[in-house]
This record gives structure tokens, sequence and C-alpha cells, in this order.
């Protein structure tokens, strides 16, 4: 795998969790007829989907060309990201972004077999698939366009993940309850 400069991984994070976003937000509003910004952040993206898609990325590059070996190793590194970040935020704010505890075959309601198959189907078609497209996209770009909109979509990024660290994105539809107690306040909504 060849060295890639520090705006292309970026660059990527951000594509791949605005899809996130966009597919969770389409998702909800097909199923809850609500639209809803589903993440921990403000902002248009949900980080796990470009940490999940970056790992896959990084890590099944050298099998793009066996696509079920991508598949099986999307399915259980995406599952392993999605348990432990779940367990990470009900620890850091006491409640859950998601629950699949009404789902078959599911891991104390963190993860489910059909979210991992989803996220197989998701990996193998970005590692396969979209990652060429995407390096060729990204080779387009003239370097002062992609360093220009790094830095601001880090600045931003930065700024959203300073405020939510304080103040996540909860309540109706975002989080399993609407209302926690985070330090002395309760707080509901979107604040």
């Amino acid at each position: 795998m060849q060295l890639k400069f520090f705006d292309y991984y970026v660059l990527l994070f951000f594509l791949l969790a605005f899809v996130g976003w966009l597919w969770e937000v389409l998702l909800y509003l097909a199923t809850d007829h609500a639209l809803i910004n589903r993440g921990v952040y403000r902002g248009p993206y949900l980080p796990i989907y470009g940490t999940g898609g970056l790992l896959l990325c990084v890590c099944l590059q050298r099998i793009r060309e066996r696509p079920f070996l991508v598949f099986v190793s999307s399915m259980l590194l995406s599952s392993l990201l999605e348990y432990f970040t779940s367990f990470f935020l009900e620890k850091r704010w006491g409640l859950r972004w998601w629950d699949y505890s009404g789902h078959t075959f599911q891991i104390g309601g963190r993860v489910c077999l059909a979210g991992a198959v989803l996220f197989g189907l998701g990996g193998t078609l970005l590692v396969c698939w979209f990652l060429p497209l995407y390096q060729r996209w990204y080779q387009r770009i003239p370097w002062n366009w992609r360093a220009g909109l790094t830095l601001v979509l880090l600045a931003v990024f930065v700024l959203d993940a300073t405020y939510c660290a304080l103040r996540p994105n909860v309540g109706e539809g975002i989080s399993q309850d609407a209302q926690f107690v985070m330090g002395s306040g309760v707080t509901g909504g979107q604040g």
C-alpha cells in the first residue's frame, strides 16, 4: 500500500461519515417518518461510519480482489467497532444511541446479525468498488482545494466535537432515553 497524504484520509473520513449520516437519516425517515439527526454531533456526519470505513479501507485494501473475504472481514471489524463504540457512549453519557435488543442474534443490544450483514455488504462495496473510484477522484482535485477543504472540515469538526463533549445530540429518536442526567443538569431534546 502506497503512502497517502493526510488530506486523503481526512476527506475519505468525512465523505464516509456523511454517507453514514445520510443512510441513517433516510432510514429513519422511511421507518419513523421523521427527519432526525441521529449522531452524537450536530453536523451532518456520523464519525463511527467514517472511522469504520477508514478501518476497512486500510485493513482490507490488500484483499480487494477477494470479495467474500472482504465481506466476512467487514462484518467482523464493523461489529467490533459498533460494539465498543456503543459501550463507550453508554459509559460516557449513560445512554444508548442504538439498541438491537429486539433483533434476532444480537449481543447485549449493541450489535446484531442483520446489522453485521449490512455492514459486510457496505464494506464490500466500499473496498471493492468505491475505494478505486475515490482514489481517481482524489487525484483529480488540485492540492490547494484538497488542503483548504481538509482544514475547513477539521475546524468545523473540532468545534462540533468540543461543543458536543459537553452537550451531545440527544433526544426523541436519537438515543434510547429522551432525557438523561449529565453532571448536575437534566437535558432533553436536541439542546
